[in-house]
């Protein structure tokens, strides 16, 4: 009798020991170790528009310290150099030729939505965030963030009131100052329990395209580069617009440089505007990092930085984006993971569709078996590792009447690409001696068989990327 009721409340103070154990144990809030992750997404900022790039005119203090103290891809590029279909592929991981996002194609796939970064977060366990420009047709937001506003340049308005038409009490204020904002006031209120994502997309430094000043910024950047004559562009004589072939010397590249760059008076400004743009949003990431330190998450929040593709600045005499010259295809690529006390430098050729998959790596999930790109993390722990690529392929596929679809390859040393609709027009450029891409090697018989093998990768490259 006596061992039945010592068994009994042996068994009954295991149960209470066992309950108390489990009572004990922090909750999976109190022990969350993902980092905070806050994606930032600039509009036609170019490779070397910041200072850390070597830039002595523009100023980007805040963008250059977090290259200075994180991990800075000196050859990052885009897949595909235009805003739609960069952002898709951001969003998905995957190719243009494989999400067939642009602007004619009506809304994106919503197979390839369903395994977007945003989505895969909340699933498991992020709260996630958007402000911005979104840039890419999808009706199903709430799926993939907990909080969002979409907006972009009001293009119906063909004056400053394009970038000016948001408010913040009873102000009107730049699209830069109201993105910057509404960081501000979700870091301030977000639950500090539960790991978040919050993307950004600034507006700027995208022109207003239907404004006849083109470029509109904030009033406290008047006085930068306010006494200076900026330089003239590279390549900008006529021998270097004349070799381009007559679909790009009649096409949107060269309607723009009328736009923005044609005559001394509107290059200054057109230039400086440029500047100007981006070193507003630079002064919103010095807000964003001292409202992080202000609510104690700075230690545990990575800031991933990015442009959305490149932009000619008068080289060739041309302007805007979509050709496969360097110029347009490399951007800025910032990862400053303040867990991580080492910087580095890196040579590797990082791409927009890593970008979606770092960001998995980060919150400790895995990347879709089907997503192109690849995390760019263990450089950002390990600095000097190989990532293993060797040759990407870059493509322009929108077929648009003023604008030439390409396709091309890049390997750290050498740029081939060529036009589909006309593929005899080729170009070949052995980067390491040529970085500006001034002398066509595609007609020297010296390179025939070096031509012929990167047609042949090129061809390898899109039956891979081509679902």
């Amino acid at each position: 009798m006596y061992k039945i009721i010592f068994f009994c409340l042996g068994i009954t103070l295991l149960l209470m020991l066992s309950c108390k154990s489990k009572e004990e144990q922090p909750s999976e809030a109190n022990t969350q170790k993902r980092p905070n992750i806050i994606f930032i997404l600039t509009d036609d900022q170019r490779f070397d528009a910041l200072g850390y790039a070597g830039n002595p005119l523009i100023h980007t203090p805040q963008m250059d310290e977090l290259a200075k103290n994180g991990t800075y891809f000196k050859n990052a590029m885009v897949t595909t150099p235009i805003c739609a279909a960069s952002r898709a592929s951001i969003l998905t991981g995957l190719y243009e030729r494989t999400h067939g996002y642009d602007f004619t194609s009506g809304k994106i796939g919503s197979s390839y939505m369903q395994t977007s970064y945003p989505i895969i977060l909340k699933e498991n366990g992020y709260q996630t965030a958007f402000y911005g420009k979104y840039g890419v047709k999808y009706d199903s937001l709430e799926k993939q963030f907990d909080t969002y506003e979409s907006y972009d340049r009001n293009g119906k308005l063909p004056d400053r009131r394009g970038y000016y038409y948001k408010t913040l009490g009873k102000d009107s204020v730049h699209l830069t100052r109201y993105t910057g904002q509404k960081a501000l006031d979700y870091i301030d209120t977000v639950d500090k329990g539960k790991p978040f994502c919050l993307s950004l997309s600034f507006s700027a430094p995208h022109a207003h395209d239907n404004a006849e000043e083109q470029y509109f910024w904030q009033k406290k950047s008047d006085l930068l580069l306010q006494e200076v004559d900026m330089p003239e562009p590279d390549l900008a004589e006529d021998e270097f617009f004349n070799q381009q072939p007559k679909f790009v010397r009649e096409g949107f590249n060269r309607s723009r440089w009328y736009w923005r760059y044609d005559t001394p008076e509107k290059y200054q400004h057109s230039l400086k505007g440029y500047y100007r743009m981006i070193s507003g949003i630079d002064n919103e990431i010095g807000k964003i990092r001292t409202e992080l330190k202000k609510n104690g998450l700075d230690k545990n929040t990575v800031i991933i930085l990015m442009g959305d593709n490149g932009y000619f600045l008068g080289e060739r005499q041309l302007a805007g984006k979509w050709l496969l010259y360097d110029n347009s295809v490399r951007v800025p690529l910032i990862v400053y993971d303040p867990r991580e006390k080492k910087h580095y430098d890196s040579d590797e050729m990082a791409l927009n569709i890593d970008v979606p998959a770092t960001i998995l790596d980060l919150a400790d999930v895995k990347k879709p078996t089907n997503w192109h790109g690849k995390s760019l993390m263990p450089i950002v722990k390990n600095g000097g590792i190989s990532s293993e690529r060797d040759t990407v392929l870059i493509e322009h596929l929108w077929d648009f009447e003023h604008i030439p679809p390409s396709e091309g390859i890049r390997t750290k040393d050498w740029k081939y690409f060529r036009y589909v609709n006309n593929k005899s027009f080729e170009e070949l450029y052995y980067l390491k001696d040529d970085p500006k891409e001034i002398n066509n090697l595609a007609s020297d018989p010296n390179y025939k068989d070096k031509l012929d093998a990167f047609r042949k990768s090129c061809d390898a490259l899109i039956v891979i990327h081509t679902e």
